[in-house]
């Protein structure tokens, strides 16, 4: 028996980056004398096993055989004869295709050193196009490692997987769990560079794709790169899906983009939310100081912001995002979500039981002077507001 780290802990640690969770490879081993060493079986696919201390993964050394489309049509062979070369041999990308023995020896079948010092992705054999979610991979490699390039031969075997129809393949819950990861990473902007350039964009995201290379392609890029977005999955993807509808004026043709395209991902609710939140209300928000005080009133109401405040607040962040990229505009979007803040805590500060308990004679109105009250509230800080300029 051989055990050797495997993957991107080797990847990370010859990069020179931390490394978080490690992988090892087990070579000439049973599962009989894996689990009487104490390893608890795990895989329902293949057999992986965690460690009975570290309960990291050491998975037995396996290939693979195509049987059908998609990333599921495979036939998985382990035992003790699949040497060290084959397990590697059918991994993605020769970066990823390197291991390290217990001794500290490196093992590169595929010269993947040579192509982490030159700072290529370059897949490791025709394997790859056997697996449509290796381009969703490489795509979400490139956002995280911003300064590596697809190897030309790579994006040919890319394109050719996306024209015989291996992407429509993939089921929604696997492109969303790459998308997410890459929209957490240091450059999302370059995940889609990559897919627009195999053309598997236009197949995962044809809002984007109709977008992403026109001529604002540098705001695009800005809006998904602009860290004050912050490392909140669903502030970065209520950018992204702002980006999407961004040509559109229509505030229902908007939304719909939004939830056409949140639908197709079978994205989280919360993810959903945001993202339609700011399609329908950037018409209001940019003309926050010009809206009467019913008006805002409807819009904190609609936005849920009295019970969800944080849910608006990252709205407003997510506008602000929006708008920075635009010189002439982002002054003026930043002043409407100051004033936007202040008039929610206005709307905020009424206190509704106060309001209650003066209509005990008349229960059927309370609902109708908690509104005055709160339209009342607006009133004193919009004049409040004119006052001071």
């Amino acid at each position: 028996m051989q055990i050797y780290c495997v993957g991107g802990a080797v990847r990370d640690e010859l990069l020179g980056l931390p490394v978080q969770d490690r992988d090892y490879v087990v070579v000439g081993a049973t599962v009989k004398q894996m689990t009487a060493l104490g390893f608890r079986p795990v895989g329902k696919d293949f057999p992986v096993f965690l460690h009975p201390e570290t309960q990291e993964e050491y998975a037995l050394a396996r290939t693979e055989r195509k049987t059908a489309p998609g990333y599921k049509g495979f036939v998985i062979h382990a035992d003790v004869n699949v040497t060290l070369e084959e397990d590697l041999l059918r991994r993605d990308l020769t970066i990823n295709a390197i291991a390290k023995a217990e001794d500290g020896r490196y093992i590169d079948p595929f010269d993947g050193r040579a192509d982490i010092q030159q700072k290529i992705f370059r897949h490791v054999s025709a394997a790859f196009s056997e697996d449509p979610v290796r381009i969703l991979r490489v795509a979400r490699f490139a956002a995280r490692f911003t300064e590596f390039e697809v190897a030309p031969e790579t994006l040919t075997l890319m394109q050719h997987m996306v024209a015989l129809g291996e992407v429509d393949a993939l089921v929604p819950e696997r492109v969303w769990q790459e998308v997410a990861r890459g929209l957490m990473e240091h450059k999302p902007s370059r995940m889609f560079d990559v897919l627009l350039a195999c053309h598997a964009l236009e197949k995962i995201l044809p809002e984007l794709a109709q977008v992403w290379s026109a001529d604002q392609t540098d705001i695009w890029h800005g809006m998904l790169n602009d860290h004050q977005s912050s490392p909140i999955l669903e502030i970065r993807y209520a950018v992204l899906m702002a980006v999407c509808s961004a040509r559109y004026p229509d505030q229902a043709i908007r939304v719909r983009c939004v939830e056409q395209a949140s639908a197709r991902f079978k994205a989280p609710k919360e993810c959903r939310d945001l993202a339609v939140m700011v399609a329908r209300e950037l018409g209001d928000v940019y003309r926050a100081n010009a809206l009467s005080a019913e008006q805002l009133a409807g819009l904190f109401l609609r936005c849920d912001g009295l019970r969800k405040p944080q849910r608006f607040a990252d709205m407003l962040r997510v506008m602000n995002v929006v708008f920075q990229q635009h010189a002439d505009l982002k002054q003026t979007i930043a002043g409407q979500c100051t004033f936007l803040s202040g008039a929610l805590h206005a709307f905020q500060a009424v206190d509704a039981g106060a309001v209650a308990k003066s209509c005990q004679n008349n229960p059927h109105g309370i609902a109708d002077a908690v509104n005055a009250a709160r339209i009342a509230a607006l009133t004193d800080y919009l004049q409040h507001v004119n006052s001071t300029r």
